[in-house]
């Protein structure tokens, strides 16, 4: 008996972004990926889907553009859009992007989203069974994440306007990804977390962030490589919902490899790979 098997290489991390743009580089059929994202009942994003290259190696770059809450935009609609998800989540990618993209209490800047307002997205989408049930674990193991380090019951925690949506997006999205793989089994490599300091919203982190760290509770990381973060809180999330070991690379035969592009310029390239490939099952 042969296995399919995904194996996640994270020799630099893993962010939500990443791992779309990964998967679909393994020759996901783009359009169909597509219309299911649009059955999430939320008009607040538009998808960006195009080749790239990091340090020579091509791959495709994921990007979401989020619409700013209450902020009517004109024509050039999408010029405008571009520079505000610059600003959020190009070279501050992590910052806006997920740092922190859950708090405690709700902010003034917008207004916020508690798990049962995203379990409801969720319900209330015409996505299959799968995704929504993959979907919803993800964000549970962020929420309870968050919960633990604000000292918080998992109900009170929020998720502000911009990164929830953003979360919903990468987390969706990577479900989606993976029912239409048809994977028996994914594996990871242990994760590079990366090393330094993070600019939040509650100050200055240390790197891994809190809430990266909390998630990966018995996962095998390691720091190498960048001043950087470079697992983030949705990366790790999605990583630990789906994956049924980290090690190595397996002994199995490679079938297709993806790249999914990071937004990190560093020295070694910030990128998320994926091998899908067969594996003999040990005979019972």
């Amino acid at each position: 008996m042969e296995k399919r098997v995904l194996y996640f290489d994270c020799f630099s991390g893993i962010s939500g972004d990443m791992t779309i743009g990964a998967l679909l580089d393994l020759g996901i059929d783009r359009e169909e990926f597509l219309s299911r994202m649009k059955k999430i009942k939320l008009d607040e994003f538009e998808l960006e889907i195009k080749p790239g290259i990091k340090k020579g190696i091509t791959g495709t770059d994921f990007t979401v553009h989020i619409q700013k809450p209450g902020v009517e935009e004109p024509e050039h609609h999408h010029a405008a859009h571009e520079h505000h998800h610059h600003h959020a989540h190009g070279d501050h990618h992590h910052h806006g992007h997920e740092h922190h993209h859950a708090h405690a209490e709700a902010h003034a800047h917008g207004p916020s989203r508690n798990l049962n307002d995203i379990y409801q997205i969720i319900d209330n989408s015409e996505l299959s069974d799968y995704v929504k049930v993959t979907s919803k674990r993800i964000f549970e193991i962020v929420a309870v994440a968050e919960a633990k380090i604000h000292g918080k019951a998992i109900d009170e925690v929020h998720f502000h306007e911009i990164g929830a949506v953003d979360s919903i997006v990468d987390i969706i999205g990577a479900a989606i990804c993976l029912e239409m793989l048809h994977v028996d089994e994914v594996i990871s490599s242990p994760l590079n977390l990366g090393s330094g300091f993070v600019h939040c919203e509650h100050g200055v982190f240390p790197v891994p962030a809190p809430a990266t760290l909390e998630i990966l509770k018995e996962v095998p990381v390691y720091s190498k490589n960048a001043q950087k973060e470079l697992t983030t809180p949705t990366g790790a999330a999605i990583i630990k919902a789906v994956c049924s070991e980290f090690r190595p690379l397996p002994e199995f035969t490679i079938g297709k490899i993806g790249y999914g592009l990071g937004k990190r310029d560093m020295e070694t390239p910030n990128v998320l790979r994926v091998i899908i490939g067969k594996k003999k099952s040990p005979a019972h």
